[in-house]
């Protein structure tokens, strides 16, 4: 199985939350695991938010953010330009996107057609794992986040 991570799964990796060992799993048998370059700042946006609300200490966050940087180089890390840019730009006004949900359907879809093989979406975005869904990609999991 190949795996596209958006920011809101590949998160659960590094904090402790409902769903973080579901996807730990699904990334364990995943045959590649890869998402979009944007995901390192959205990754790390959201540690920062999550100690500044006080979900976790700011030493849990530190050590979080220092995980994630060491396995960013260990993920499939997928470029965005111009024409995906402007594929996002559709797909976000087709199915109701935010612009960095468009950026990863966009980049989804991209990846499956680039490699000709079927492609799951690893989300907890409501729009986005729906958006997955109508553009014939896997969305996961298996119910609407």
């Amino acid at each position: 199985m190949i795996v596209y991570l958006d920011a809101s799964a590949l998160v659960k990796r590094y904090v402790a939350e409902p769903g973080s060992a579901e996807v730990e799993a699904l990334i364990g048998e995943a045959q590649a695991v890869g998402t979009a370059v944007l995901s390192r700042a959205e990754v790390a946006a959201a540690l920062g938010k999550a100690v500044r609300v006080g979900l976790i200490g700011r030493e849990a966050g530190l050590k979080a953010l220092a995980s994630f940087n060491a396995d960013w180089e260990h993920l499939i890390r997928l470029q965005f330009g111009e024409p995906l840019a402007a594929r996002a730009a559709a797909l976000a006004w087709e199915h109701a996107l935010r612009g960095y949900d468009a950026v990863h359907l966009a980049t989804a879809l991209a990846w499956r057609e680039t490699l000709g093989e079927a492609v799951t979406v690893a989300t907890y975005d409501r729009e986005l794992w729906r958006g997955a869904r109508a553009a014939g990609l896997s969305p996961w999991p298996a119910a609407t986040p």
